[in-house]
């Protein structure tokens, strides 16, 4: 689900697949201890030369995205 910077995703509440969280998988193979707002908040916070990858995933259904 990648989307040009500046860019909004419309959210149907009804359609429990379009919740989408952001957050950071660490070098030490565990999330942060936060949720980011966008995926581009994510990439500004993430460390990728110390190895952190930006992750998405659905809290409904728990499956990556």
């Amino acid at each position: 689900m990648s989307e040009a910077p500046g860019t909004t995703t419309t959210v149907d509440l009804d359609d429990p697949r379009t919740l989408i969280e952001f957050s950071v998988l660490l070098a030490n193979g565990r999330l942060a201890g936060r949720k980011f707002a966008s995926r581009a908040d994510a990439e500004a916070w993430a460390r990728p030369d110390e190895g952190d990858e930006v992750v998405e995933y659905n809290l409904v259904c728990e499956c990556a995205v």
